[in-house]
């Protein structure tokens, strides 16, 4: 009995959590870049970033992701866009045409 039980305790712990991969479709809310870290002692010019606003079913989302300077550079606040998300880790962003 008690080795049934660690067996069921082993599976639900090893079952993957993971969302997928799922493309939404969003507004661009917000562009932003954030500075080199002091602590790194990396003098580089930090991190960009985007939020986007997504309609899912009835609710809105909205998804804080790390992005490219050429990504940050090409798309703009307001733009309709696609984005292809793998685990919620940002994969692609194409305009929505």
């Amino acid at each position: 009995m008690l080795v049934s039980c660690l067996l069921v305790a082993a599976c639900a712990t090893s079952k993957d959590s993971g969302l997928g991969t799922r493309t939404l479709e969003c507004v661009i809310e917000e562009k932003g870049q954030e500075g080199p870290s002091s602590a790194s002692g990396y003098r580089g010019s930090g991190n960009y970033y985007m939020v986007f606003e997504a309609r899912e079913g009835q609710a809105t989302s909205r998804y804080r992701l790390e992005v490219t300077r050429q990504q940050w550079q090409r798309f703009q606040e307001g733009q309709r866009v696609k984005i292809t998300l793998n685990n919620n880790i940002l994969v692609d962003i194409r305009p929505n045409e």
